[in-house]
């Protein structure tokens, strides 16, 4: 199939191009590989909501750093952060996968399979805030070393309350989409799709908490669609 360059925030098609084909595609993963173009071709326009590849990659070396084992990640879609994640972890990595969709999930499990990282995944078809919920109830406070969300946008704030319980002192919690095509800097007079107007307001608000969370330490990176880290401090 032919990859389609699917936006994010650089403003040269161009360079996004030269940057995934350049370093990113060269060093993907086989299954990486297939379950992007499985969900291209099931999903067409909508197989952006996966991450791309250059912060898949990114993802992987930021958890090996850490020697990250144990994961939470909030949203799953088809599962190419998942599976990054996955093949970051050592034998014995440990990942809560968080959707209510399971279909879209099984449209990248083959692939999951084939990589033989299934054994490190345990997906859970829920609403997040209650399986996070269940989890604090049974100890499992300060148990996971990162956490990666990218699910619906109004919750965001909601979830980051939670995981500052259920990620260590020293974890990292990841938000994606925090740029936001770059709509967070555009005028509310601007013209833009209805999907991007309708959460805008929320990662905006998002983007002024964090930035004024004394518990976190901030790094908001331009890459994708906008990538935010937070380490938790006590």
């Amino acid at each position: 199939m032919k990859d389609k360059f699917y936006g994010g925030i650089l403003q040269s098609d161009a360079l996004l191009k030269y940057l995934l084909e350049t370093s990113a595609y060269p060093r993907e993963h086989e299954q990486l590989k297939e379950l992007r173009h499985a969900t291209v071709d099931k999903y067409q326009y909508w197989s952006l909501m996966n991450v791309p590849a250059d912060e898949g990659q990114f993802l992987s070396m930021l958890l090996k750093i850490m020697n990250a084992k144990k994961t939470i990640e909030v949203g799953v879609f088809t599962g190419y952060s998942l599976l990054s994640t996955a093949l970051a972890l050592p034998d014995d990595g440990k990942i809560i996968a968080i959707d209510p969709d399971r279909e879209a999930y099984e449209t990248g499990l083959p692939f999951i399979q084939k990589a033989n990282m299934a054994h490190k995944i345990q997906f859970i078809q829920s609403d997040a805030m209650k399986v996070m919920n269940d989890f604090l109830a049974k100890g499992e406070e300060g148990t996971f070393d990162f956490a990666f969300v990218d699910a619906d946008k109004e919750n965001y704030i909601n979830y980051h309350e939670l995981l500052l319980k259920l990620v260590k002192v020293g974890g990292i919690i990841a938000y994606d989409n925090t740029l936001w095509s770059s709509t967070v800097a555009a005028s509310d007079d601007d013209e833009m799709q209805d999907y991007l107007k309708g959460c805008r307001g929320h990662i905006i608000k998002l983007n002024s908490f964090l930035a004024n969370d004394h518990r976190i330490e901030l790094a908001h990176l331009s890459i994708g669609d906008g990538l935010t880290l937070c380490k938790r401090l006590k």
